[in-house]
């Protein structure tokens, strides 16, 4: 069965950077399209952004564009979502999910 593990949030100041990582276990993600999402206190899941399967396609919400960067390394069975220039409204939980499986998040702060 599937599994998937973020990791790599924290708390950043206003304008700094994380990298997240999404490790998959018991299935290759190659066959696989890969999301990540994220989830506001008192919102709703929102989609961030996604990555085709062999990730030479990716699309992002209007809100990170310019911004954020999906990635994957297929060899490694990872998917990395790199965070620049973050900002308050950012602060989420993030989730990676794949064939409708998902991750148990990992929390970004954004905060002077």
């Amino acid at each position: 069965q599937l599994q998937l593990v973020e990791s790599g949030g924290g708390e950043v100041q206003p304008g700094g950077s994380l990298r997240l990582s999404c490790v998959a276990s018991g299935e290759i993600l190659d066959g696989y399209g890969i999301g990540w999402f994220r989830q506001a206190p008192g919102s709703g899941r929102e989609g961030v952004a996604c990555i085709s399967r062999r990730g030479d396609s990716s699309t992002y919400a209007d809100s990170v564009k310019g911004r954020f960067t999906v990635s994957r390394d297929n060899a490694a069975n990872t998917v990395y979502l790199q965070m620049n220039s973050l900002e308050p409204e950012d602060t989420a939980v993030c989730y990676c999910t794949v064939n409708g499986n998902w991750g148990q998040g990992t929390q970004v702060t954004v905060s002077s």
